[in-house]
């Protein structure tokens, strides 16, 4: 049998030995973080709604390369809708074309559903814009109605099955809303430029006040909210007691970046935010990756497709991509 000595390294090499395995774990996450990164973005897909006279809705390839697409409704010039899109797990997408309807269409191009928010549900005769919409775990539609002041669950008919009203004042009207993991729901102002947490009651259970134009906000896994200032040029993180840990402001840092009118955001598996640059020009991007580092890794610039009215849009990866790419290749 064969005896094998294990030699102890001397004590006094031992804080070059843990310096040295510590490289070489920094070297592995940071190899496997970006190899990651770059897969991920291999895969990618973008869905967009634009108005302004693209009016178009489309999915593309994280390079811009468009793969199916389907000429929306609305004016030559200005916002006809579009402030709002989602690609549902079924496949299709819920739009809308005015800011008094919502739709959802197949791949096919089929219209399956269409809300008529002007009319429907004692609307009649009030002044209701539409600016932000979800479809829920248990199939109904909740629809934002700025103007009124109301947040509405209504079923595939159109019937109305919730509602809460929103806080009295400039809160009533708003843009962007997105549901937090907690289950409420994140929705911006435009005036006075706040964002409103509200449970599924209405109740207020946090807010901040930015005094800007705010067009989008998510809840961070990490528990804190990241916030598109709209008119403000910025993107910042705040903590649930209202602190500021993170912000871009005016231009990204290190790039020749423009921020102009902030809007949609996502956060990726990996922690990066991706992040909405509205009525930037043909010279910014109009959608943008950029790390905590403030690291832009992924753009998106296809003015001639969409135009300086991108206010909307949803980057899918991994899995959703995969599955959305099947159900494209079944049309085909």
């Amino acid at each position: 049998m064969i005896k094998m000595r294990v030699c102890p390294l001397p004590s006094n090499n031992m804080p070059a030995v843990i310096n040295f395995m510590h490289k070489i774990r920094t070297f592995f996450f940071c190899f496997f973080s970006f190899a990651n990164l770059l897969y991920a973005q291999s895969d990618r897909l973008v869905l967009v709604s634009a108005s302004y006279g693209k009016n178009i809705l489309a999915i593309t390839e994280a390079n811009g390369d468009v793969i199916w697409n389907h000429k929306t409704s609305g004016p030559e010039k200005g916002h006809a809708g579009h402030h709002d899109v989602h690609m549902l797990p079924n496949g299709n997408i819920l739009f809308h074309e005015t800011w008094q309807d919502v739709k959802e269409i197949t791949l096919g191009k089929k219209i399956v559903m269409d809300y008529d928010c002007a009319t429907a549900n004692g609307n009649r005769g009030k002044g209701v814009n539409v600016h932000a919409f979800s479809r829920l775990a248990n199939g109904h539609t909740q629809i934002v109605e700025s103007g009124v002041g109301r947040v509405i669950d209504v079923d595939s008919t159109g019937a109305l099955k919730h509602s809460f009203n929103l806080k009295p004042g400039g809160t009533m009207n708003s843009r962007w809303a997105r549901a937090t993991p907690q289950g409420t729901l994140l929705i911006c102002s435009e005036q006075p430029g706040v964002v409103t947490e509200y449970d599924k009651d209405g109740k207020v259970v946090w807010d901040y006040l930015i005094n800007t134009r705010v067009y989008g906000a998510i809840r961070l896994k990490n528990g804190n909210t990241l916030i598109a200032s709209g008119s403000g040029n910025s993107v910042l993180e705040v903590t649930p007691d209202k602190k500021v840990v993170w912000e871009i402001k005016g231009k990204v840092p290190g790039t020749d970046i423009e921020l102009k009118w902030m809007t949609c955001l996502q956060e990726t598996e990996s922690g990066n935010f991706i992040v909405g640059n509205c009525h930037a020009g043909p010279d910014n991007p109009q959608i943008f990756e950029i790390t905590r580092a403030q690291k832009v890794v992924w753009e998106f610039n296809e003015f001639d497709l969409v135009g300086n009215g991108l206010a909307c849009w949803q980057v899918l990866d991994g899995k959703q991509a995969g599955k959305l790419r099947k159900k494209l290749s079944a049309l085909k």
